[in-house]
């Protein structure tokens, strides 16, 4: 057995005094907070209180002037309008504090999710294709696209506005939209670098909050950008650790909308003091579920209902993830016990480094 090599992070001890008495906090905390390279006052204070006045200025991401222009333009012209998002949680919730935002500011906006095994990962053309033939005229991505060369040249064919908003890694070449919104993007200078794709549709609705003078409605979105951040296991500093401390105590203390009451009676969670652990292991997986196991739009259609009148098809979808959530963990038990004795008939695993197994009939929503 290989030994473990740890690696011990040090302290400044001289840090770690002066923040425990300005701060006046014990010095095992002062010490920790040093140890993980935060040892000056303000922002040993930003990482003990988060606030949402710790949110960076929205249009510092790249393009993001020019994207909330358009999106305005289109609802001032009354335009349709589709979200793309994705199929794991951090898409749907993506997907859902967007649509909310934008029908607030009275927007003609649809969503589409893409189905794991009918539609794939990400922007695809023939996507483009349908949306236009639905009258689309501007689609937002959310948490996807930044790959997608080949379907923001489809959109373009076919007279289709395109924002990009995504978190993941970009390639050297851009696709080619309205505007591509990325902390991550090479020649973008945004000071925090790992949002979730929640956090950076978070970001736009916090720039047409701003523009139409409605920051106070921010704080209405929060609880729904934690749970995606969180599901993401993105790291917990910066912005994310605003967005998941502000979340967790608006989703602790209610009161929710009918779509998210019923998750989290389905959860177990009514009435809890809800953390990052109920988050991870019991509404994350529920939401996961839809898109692994059948659509993820049943995901989406809960966080949606927002009326009382739909109070009883939000715990029928309730219902339907947890139903889903269960068959996918036990699918995930036959294929492990599978993988299991596949290793264990090897007759040379023991001289292996690396086992990759595959078997005849595995869930591709369970595996991937």
């Amino acid at each position: 057995m290989i030994p473990y090599l740890w690696e011990r992070l040090t302290c400044n001890d001289q840090a770690a005094n002066v923040l425990a008495q300005e701060l006046r906090i014990s010095p095992a905390i002062a010490r920790l907070l040093s140890i993980r390279g935060i040892d000056d006052a303000e922002r040993a204070q930003r990482f003990l209180h988060p606030a949402l006045d710790h949110l960076h200025d929205p249009f510092r991401l790249a393009d993001m002037g020019v994207a909330v222009d358009r999106i305005l333009a289109a609802i001032e012209r009354k335009e349709r309008i589709a979200i793309h998002g994705d199929y794991d949680c951090d898409g749907i919730t993506s997907t859902v504090i967007l649509r909310r935002a934008l029908e607030l500011f009275g927007a003609n906006v649809i969503h589409f999710l893409p189905e794991r095994l009918k539609d794939g990962y990400g922007l695809q053309p023939e996507t483009f294709d349908r949306l236009q033939a639905d009258g689309v005229a501007l689609v937002i991505s959310v948490d996807c696209g930044i790959r997608g060369i080949e379907a923001a040249k489809r959109a373009r064919e076919l007279g289709v506005d395109l924002i990009i908003t995504d978190h993941h890694e970009p390639d050297a070449e851009l696709p080619v939209a309205v505007a591509v919104i990325n902390p991550r993007r090479h020649d973008c200078d945004y000071p925090d670098k790992n949002l979730a794709g929640v956090g950076v549709a978070l970001k736009l609705v916090q720039a047409l909050c701003r523009r139409r003078d409605r920051e106070r409605l921010l704080p209405a979105f929060v609880k729904v950008a934690a749970i995606g951040t969180l599901a993401d296991v993105v790291p917990l500093v910066g912005e994310n650790r605003v967005i998941a401390k502000l979340g967790l105590d608006m989703l602790s203390q209610g009161p929710h909308k009918v779509g998210l009451r019923a998750l989290l009676d389905v959860a177990g969670l009514t009435g809890k003091a809800i953390d990052s652990g109920h988050v991870a292991f019991q509404i994350a997986p529920r939401m996961n579920a839809a898109g692994r196991m059948a659509s993820p739009d049943i995901a989406a259609r809960l966080l949606l209902a927002a009326d009382e009148a739909m109070a009883a098809e939000a715990q029928e979808l309730a219902r339907q993830l947890d139903g889903e959530n269960v068959r996918r963990q036990e699918e995930e038990a036959i294929i492990l016990a599978s993988a299991k004795k596949i290793v264990e008939n090897d007759p040379v695993v023991g001289a292996r480094s690396i086992l990759v197994v595959a078997g005849d009939g595995w869930h591709r929503g369970v595996i991937g």
